[in-house]
């Protein structure tokens, strides 16, 4: 049975020491939904919310949120990370926008992290620039779908 690495023998909280892991190429992406009315979805596709370009701004603030991931889970190393890509898709014949983040490092951990971070954060924006319209929005399948590089090796979730 895998045991939790951030606990230690007397079962309190730790940071892992990845002072002796070899740099590798690290790359994680994640997805997730924010599920509303056709209408608020359409007011979004045609730029027509108050508050502005939601689909940029939550990407944006994905961008930032993955920069900032440290910040927010505590157990997470401070990372260099070298690319974040974040793209928010309108899905109107589900009515969502299906929200992806890509993030890459070379370093000694992986940034799965920050890849959940910036798709919940993407969500979270778009939630609140269209909450105005539609109060009754679903964020939901947030998840890791791939990760790569590591001791650990690759993982695709459709696999």
């Amino acid at each position: 049975m895998a045991k939790l690495t951030h606990l230690d023998e007397a079962g309190r909280a730790r940071m892992v020491d990845v002072g002796d892991k070899d740099d590798t190429e690290r790359v994680a992406v994640a997805r997730g939904s924010v599920q509303m009315q056709p209408e608020t979805l359409a007011l979004i596709i045609e730029g027509n919310m108050k508050k502005g370009d939601v689909l940029t701004v939550a990407q944006l603030a994905g961008i930032m949120a993955a920069k900032r991931t440290s910040d927010l889970i505590p157990m997470c190393h401070p990372l260099m990370l070298s690319h974040v890509a974040v793209t928010c898709t309108p899905n109107p014949t589900a009515s969502r926008v299906d929200i992806e983040a890509s993030v890459r490092l070379k370093g000694k951990t992986g940034v799965e992290m920050e890849a959940l971070t910036a798709v919940s954060v993407a969500a979270l924006t778009i939630y609140d620039m269209a909450k105005a319209v539609d109060r009754g929005m679903i964020i939901s399948d947030v998840r890791v779908v791939e990760k790569s590089g590591g001791k650990s090796g690759n993982w695709n979730l459709e696999e």
